[in-house]
């Protein structure tokens, strides 16, 4: 993946939130030179770039509310890869780059040496975030479509006395012929089965 990664940073398109001072222009120089394609802003904007892979974002204890609010979404595993670059190492700046979702640091002075180390460590975490979430979902569909067709057997049991094995085929003949997954199938027989139970409540 480190490879892919090396590769993938031609072209990968970086917000730089820093002042525009001798060490911002120097720090989008390097990363121009690197690949890179790259956009400024300062002060601190009202939303991050919805182009922006990456955003490289001054932190400051003083702008905390600000930060926060500016990456409200993104710490929640969306959006860009978020990298602090911060000024000093105390904890209270160290509290606003965990809270902002930050996945590398930066120490100013900025130096070339250490940034492309710190952007692919960045870019690896979050690219294994996302793959994780990926994951986390997929086996969350398939848990609610497992309970879906538990649920569609269990009634199918109930109502036509069927053994489970013969409650399950019937559940897949049904699906194979509308040519539709099981789980949406299962879900159609729970949803059939509750009209057909569904007694308004008398006065």
């Amino acid at each position: 993946m480190s490879l892919q990664i090396l590769r993938d940073f031609k072209g990968l398109r970086v917000q730089v939130i820093y002042p525009p001072d001798q060490e911002g222009k120097a720090l989008v120089e390097h990363l121009k030179r690197i690949g890179c394609v790259c956009e400024t802003a300062w002060p601190l904007p009202e939303a991050i770039s919805s182009n922006a892979d990456v955003v490289l974002l001054s932190v400051e204890r003083e702008s905390r509310a600000q930060i926060l609010e500016l990456t409200r979404d993104f710490a929640k595993g969306k959006g860009p890869t978020i990298v602090a670059i911060v000024s000093y190492e105390n904890p209270s700046t160290l509290q606003v780059v965990i809270e902002c979702g930050a996945l590398a640091v930066i120490e100013r002075p900025i130096r070339p040496f250490g940034l492309l180390t710190n952007l692919i460590l960045a870019r690896a975490l979050w690219i294994e975030r996302q793959e994780a979430e990926k994951r986390i979902r997929k086996l969350e569909r398939k848990l609610s479509g497992n309970n879906k067709i538990t649920k569609a057997k269990a009634i199918l049991m109930e109502s036509q006395g069927l053994s489970e094995e013969v409650a399950y085929e019937s559940i897949r003949r049904q699906a194979m012929s509308k040519r539709l997954p099981m789980d949406e199938m299962a879900a159609a027989i729970i949803n059939a089965h509750e009209l057909l139970n569904f007694a308004p409540k008398g006065d």
